[in-house]
Order: structure tokens, then sequence, then C-alpha cells
């Protein structure tokens, strides 16, 4: 096979059909750029969901790759590695918390959030036995599992895949007032929400919102969750969403950017008051800790701090919309909203033409991105890109709008 178009047919022959991605077959990336089969250059505006902060392939992460892969890849916990140890210091070090639990995937990761904030509620909260509750915003978007899909308000997501995990609950996301009625039940152990909804279209909360999620959570001794996968590791602007508002969250979740897009990486910190409730045998992964995982994760850690890509990511992202806000004077253009290199474009969903055919065209001109629920468009650049690409990518998007 040599073309596009083959690998497209055989993925549609023998694959299962849950995506649908852009016709492009991409087959090498470096920083902020892709390349197709054929040849052809894209400027990536979607980071893989916000996976490869640190840029496609990052020289010093692939090293690690290499160099930790010749000597030793899995153990599994039933073993010690010498990575995991110094991984886990590493990375509670950096954002101050007591204890990580090593997981793989993001999805994973938000489950193990939830499994220590029942374990919590029983053990030091005193809830009854199989009463917790955990409370979610509506518009969360954290994966496709079972429980995931139990806590989503998308039919897209939970239709025709019940029953479903009991004792969740779902608030209005940005209303503190339904948040600290929510909380008044005593059963609740946990308020699980990202500081900025990604999937939802890069939904942003009012100002002293989380602050407020704090403050409630603090009096009603409810753990404050962040998933922080998506929005966290610089991509708002601040190392962490919450930073936005000198919040710390109870359990944070991190995912995506923690390995620079290299291989899966996830992660749980917590206080030992929270990550001690575990004991062993009562949660794990065998691919969790990984050598090859710790390695990577922790020069990933090190690339967004040294090359000082969160401060980039701020100054980017004022550049980016203010590049951008002559497309609000477009009728079917309803807002341009971001942080950091965390930004969306929501046009009229009754427009003639969707955010899928204005990405298709987007695509035409050399700038990947994807739409969300068919009526915004997420872009997102890897944050290690340069000011002039940055601007040539702003020029497209001005040009497919007034175009269309």
């Amino acid at each position: 096979m040599k073309h596009s178009q083959d690998y497209i047919e055989l993925e549609t022959k023998v694959g299962a059909l849950n995506y649908h991605p852009l016709p492009v077959v991409l087959s090498r990336g470096e920083g902020a750029f892709l390349w197709d089969l054929e040849g052809n250059k894209y400027l990536d505006f979607l980071s893989a969901y916000s996976a490869v902060n640190q840029g496609h392939c990052h020289p010093k992460i692939i090293q690690a790759l290499i160099e930790q892969a010749k000597r030793l890849t899995l153990t599994s916990r039933a073993f010690h590695n010498d990575q995991l140890g110094p991984y886990e210091k590493f990375v509670t070090d950096y954002f101050g918390y007591d204890r990580l639990l090593p997981m793989n995937t993001g999805v994973e990761a938000g489950e193990t959030a939830i499994k220590l904030c029942r374990k919590w509620g029983y053990q030091k909260k005193q809830i009854p036995e199989n009463r917790a509750k955990i409370i979610f915003a509506s518009g969360n978007f954290w994966g496709r599992t079972i429980a995931a899909v139990s806590s989503s308000s998308d039919p897209l997501t939970y239709k025709e895949f019940g029953p479903f995990t009991p004792g969740f609950e779902i608030i209005p996301y940005n209303d503190l007032v339904a948040l600290e009625k929510a909380c008044h039940d005593p059963s609740v152990a946990g308020f699980m929400v990202e500081p900025i909804q990604g999937e939802a279209g890069v939904i942003i909360p009012d100002t002293g919102y989380l602050k407020g999620v704090r403050d409630i959570c603090s009096r009603h001794r409810v753990l404050f969750i962040a998933d922080e996968i998506q929005t966290g590791l610089g991509r708002t602007g601040k190392l962490l969403a919450c930073d936005h508002e000198q919040v710390k969250p109870d359990l944070l979740i991190l995912g995506k950017a923690l390995s620079g897009g290299v291989l899966p990486v996830s992660a749980v910190l917590g206080s030992d008051e929270v990550m001690l409730c575990l004991k062993p045998g009562e949660h794990g992964s065998t691919f969790g800790g990984n050598p090859l995982a710790c390695a990577v994760a922790k020069i990933a850690l090190e690339v967004l701090r040294d090359e000082k890509l969160t401060e980039k990511a701020e100054v980017l992202g004022l550049l980016f919309r203010d590049t951008l806000l002559p497309l609000t004077q477009l009728s079917w253009v309803k807002e341009i909203r971001g942080k950091g290199l965390l930004n969306a474009v929501e046009i009229d969903p009754n427009y003639k033409h969707t955010a899928l055919e204005i990405c298709l065209a987007l695509a035409k001109k050399g700038l990947l991105a994807k739409p969300t629920h068919g009526h915004i468009i997420r872009f997102a650049p890897p944050l290690v890109i340069d000011k002039a690409d940055l601007l040539w990518g702003c020029d497209q998007i001005m040009t497919t709008f007034n175009e269309h």
C-alpha cells in the first residue's frame, strides 16, 4: 500500500467504525508539524487533543524512550523497578502533593480518582457502605468506559450502553448554587470537574467558580477532584488550569501530555489522607508505573519546565485570540474563546456550512483541526509552535472562514 486512500479503505474494511477522522493519513511528525503519505505538510492545531504539548517526537523525550527501552520496559508491580520511585518523587515535588498513583490512560486515571474518593468517603467521612456519591458537571467528558459514560449528559456517549454505574449525580457546570445544594447530602464524597471543559467546546467558567468549588468542598468535607488531563501541563497558560484561580484540588488527574504524546501515561496525585486509604490488592494496573513510562514522563515534564512552554502558551494564546477577533464580525461566528493555547471558535449550528466542512477546507490549506459537537472547532497547537507558524495558521483560519 502506497497511497492514503488505500489505508483509509483498509481501516474501513477491518477496523471498528467508532471514529470519524479527517481523510488524511499521517506518517511523520516533528514539532508542530505533520506529514501525510504523499508528503503534504500540515500544521497541527489539535495536538492529539492536547497530548503533544511538547510537540511531535521531541528529541529529548524520544531519546529517553530509546535509552530506557534498551534497558527495561515492564516488570509489572509484582516487583520494584529503578524508575518508579524517582519518577513519583519528581512529580509529587513538581505539583506539591504527597503521593502519586500511576496509571496509563486518562480514563483509567479518572476511574482511579473515583475509587480513591469512594474509599476515602467510607473510611474517613464515614459514609454508609455502598452509599457514596460522586457529583459531576453537565457537559463533562473524561472517557468512554461504562463509569465515564454513566456520568455523561451527552446521549451520543451513553445511549444503548446502560445499565449505568450507580452513585453518580450530574449538576449544571459553572453553578455554585447547585454544587452547594448537592453537597448538603452527607453521602457526597467528591465533586469531579474539568476546570475548563474541553470536549464540550472549551467552555470556560465564570471567574471565581473554581475558588467557589474549593470553598464549598472544604466546608462540606467533599473531595475536589480536578480533571486536568486536557487542561493541565501548560495548555491554558498555567501549569494547571486550577492555577488561574490559585486553588489546589484534593485529587489531581493528569494524562495526555504527561508523556509528551509518546505513550499512554496518566496519574492521580493526592494527600496521604486520601491515597493511603488504598491497601495492596485493592487497585492496580499491569502497565501502570512501568519503567519506560516513568522515564519518558519525567523528561516530558522537564521539557515543559525547561523550555518554558507554559509561559509561551499564555503569550501565544493572547496573540491567537487577538488575531482571530475580526472573525466575530461574521454573522455566523458566535464566539471565539479560550485560555492559553486551548481555544475554540463556535459557529451558528444552523449555518449553511458545518464545522466539519470548515475543517476539511482548512486541511486542504495545510492546517489540521477537528470539530466537536458539530458547530465548534477547537484550535490547540503544540506549545512548541513558534510565533510565525502560529500567525500563518491564523491566516489560514481567517481566509477559510471568509471564503465560507
